[in-house]
C-alpha cells in the first residue's frame, strides 16, 4: 500500500574545485625582488664598481692613456647606450689607479679590449694590470662622469708600509684612501666640469695613494689579471652533488 505524496527532489550542489584547494599565496624569488627594486629606482641594469691598478711604460703621455679609454667607452656606447661609464683615472709616473663604474657587460668589454690590446701589441703602454676588488650591485655612483688626473711631481712618503704590513693591511690602506679620495672628488668636482685637475698632490696630498702600494699590488699574485678574471667569468657554473660521486649509485625503491 502506497501513500500518495510529492516526490522529494534531491538537489546536488557541486562544490567548486577551487574551494577545496589551499589559498594560493603569491610567491616570488630573489631575482624578481632585485628586478622590482631596480624598476622602482628607474635602473635598467645593475651597477658595479671595479678597482684596477697597472703599470705603464716609460714616457707614456697622459693623452695616450686618456684617448685609449675614451675610444673604448665610445665603442661600447654604440651598442649599450644606457651603460655609461663613470669613474676616476689617476696617472702616476710609472703606474695608474683606475676606478670604473658601469654595468657588468660594459666592464667585461673594457677588460676584454685591454686583454686584446696586450696580445696584439707587445708595446701596449698599459701592462701588469690587476683587479683589486669588484663591488657588485652598488646603490649609486660615486662619480657623475669619467675623470682623469695626473700626479705631476713625485710625492714623498715617510715610510713604505709594504715592507711593514701584511697584504691584508696594505689592501685595507689602499681601499680606505681610495674611497676617501673618490668622495673628495665627488664632492668638489661639479657636474660638467673636466675634472679635479692635475694638482691633487698640492690640494690633498694626504689622500693620495703611494705609488709604492700600486706597484706592490701589481706584483701580488693573490689578485687576478684580466685574463684570469675573464676566464672565470666565462666558465659555466657546475655544482657536483654528493650523489654523483657515490658508488654504487643510489637507487629508489
Amino acid at each position: 500500500m502506497s501513500f500518495p505524496g510529492h516526490a522529494q527532489k534531491t538537489s546536488k550542489k557541486t562544490v567548486p574545485t577551487e574551494s577545496l584547494l589551499m589559498p594560493q599565496v603569491p610567491r616570488g624569488n630573489y631575482l624578481q625582488l632585485q628586478e622590482e627594486k631596480q624598476r622602482l629606482q628607474l635602473k635598467k641594469f645593475l651597477l658595479h664598481r671595479v678597482f684596477l691598478v697597472a703599470k705603464i711604460t716609460a714616457n707614456t703621455e697622459r693623452k695616450d692613456i686618456a684617448d685609449y679609454y675614451e675610444r673604448v667607452f665610445q665603442s661600447i656606447l654604440k651598442h649599450h647606450i644606457e651603460a655609461a661609464v663613470t669613474g676616476f683615472l689617476l696617472i702616476y709616473p710609472t703606474s695608474i689607479l683606475h676606478i670604473l663604474e658601469s654595468s657588468s657587460g660594459t666592464l667585461y668589454r673594457i677588460l676584454l679590449d685591454h686583454l686584446d690590446q696586450g696580445k696584439n701589441d707587445t708595446k701596449f703602454f698599459i701592462q701588469g694590470m690587476k683587479i683589486i676588488v669588484v663591488s657588485h650591485n652598488i646603490p649609486t655612483r660615486l662619480f657623475t662622469q669619467w675623470h682623469v688626473s695626473v700626479i705631476k711631481v713625485p710625492v714623498m712618503y715617510l715610510d713604505d708600509i709594504t715592507q711593514t704590513q701584511s697584504l691584508e693591511g696594505v689592501v685595507t690602506e689602499f681601499l680606505t684612501q681610495t674611497h676617501k679620495l673618490a668622495l673628495h672628488v665627488a664632492k668638489t668636482v661639479k657636474v660638467g666640469a673636466k675634472g679635479p685637475g692635475d694638482n691633487l698632490h698640492q690640494l690633498v696630498p694626504e689622500l693620495l695613494i703611494s705609488e709604492q702600494i700600486i706597484k706592490y699590488l701589481c706584483k701580488s699574485e693573490e689578485f687576478m689579471d684580466p685574463e684570469a678574471f675573464l676566464n672565470m667569468y666565462n666558465r659555466p657554473a657546475h655544482i657536483t652533488l654528493d650523489s654523483e660521486v657515490i658508488w654504487p649509485a643510489p637507487s629508489c625503491f
